[in-house]
């Protein structure tokens, strides 16, 4: 067993350095595909752009919609897991209580899905994301390799395709009704939403202020 044992040490310690590496890496370096666009049946089309040209209006709407404690947790919104994980138990289903660092962290360096042993990962790369690229850095990427649309990836790409224009300049119901799309991107419409996406939108839109004024994206504009 002692074999079996410094085999599983290897590996860890393995595993730890290269996790490291790859999170300092794209602390500087874009993101240039991730699993969830290489296993993209459609052809996938993906435009990085700096957090400075992406219009304020898109962060506070993602805030608003995904995460309203972005600024003031640890990457884990603990009050979020523990209604998760009480709906599980009634529900026998793994579900919701990610916040966007973790939505991060599983986007970069994991695979869609539930599961526990992702979740155990998906734990490990959150908390070096919060201690190594900071919240302006977890913003700029998750704006960047989240999934807008059938075969689009970052807000750019997805304003491009919804708005014909860049995301540099973003009205708040344009931002709002991305926002409202993100969970459900293939199947939420943007530029026509209807019925619950139309209404979330609204909400968001509306939000949108309350984060301005209560400073919820200042972590991000420091």
């Amino acid at each position: 067993m002692l074999w079996f044992a410094k085999l599983v040490a290897k590996f860890a310690l393995g595993f730890v350095a290269l996790s490291l590496l790859l999170v300092v890496v794209f602390k500087f370096v874009p993101v240039p595909y991730t699993a969830t666009m290489l296993m993209d049946p459609n052809p996938v089309v993906r435009n990085w752009e700096p957090l400075s040209s992406i219009d304020r209006n898109l962060v506070s709407a993602v805030i608003a919609a995904e995460d309203g404690k972005f600024c003031s947790h640890d990457g884990f919104d603990r009050e979020a897991i523990e209604q998760a994980i009480q709906r599980n138990m009634e529900g026998g289903r793994i579900r919701g209580g990610s916040t966007i660092s973790q939505q991060t962290a599983k986007n970069v360096f994991l695979w869609q899905g539930g599961g526990y042993v992702r979740k155990g990962f998906e734990a490990w790369f959150t908390f070096l994301i919060e201690k190594i690229w900071g919240k302006r850095r977890i913003m700029e990427v998750y704006l960047n390799v989240a999934e807008t649309g059938i075969g689009t990836y970052g807000v750019e790409e997805g304003a491009l395709r919804y708005f014909r224009h860049s995301a540099d300049h973003m009205t708040r119901t344009e931002a709002a009704r991305m926002a409202a799309a993100l969970p459900l991107p293939k199947k939420r419409s943007v530029v026509n939403p209807t019925g619950f996406t139309r209404r979330y939108g609204n909400t968001i839109a509306a939000r949108i202020g309350v984060v301005r004024r209560d400073g919820l994206d200042a972590c991000v504009y420091e």
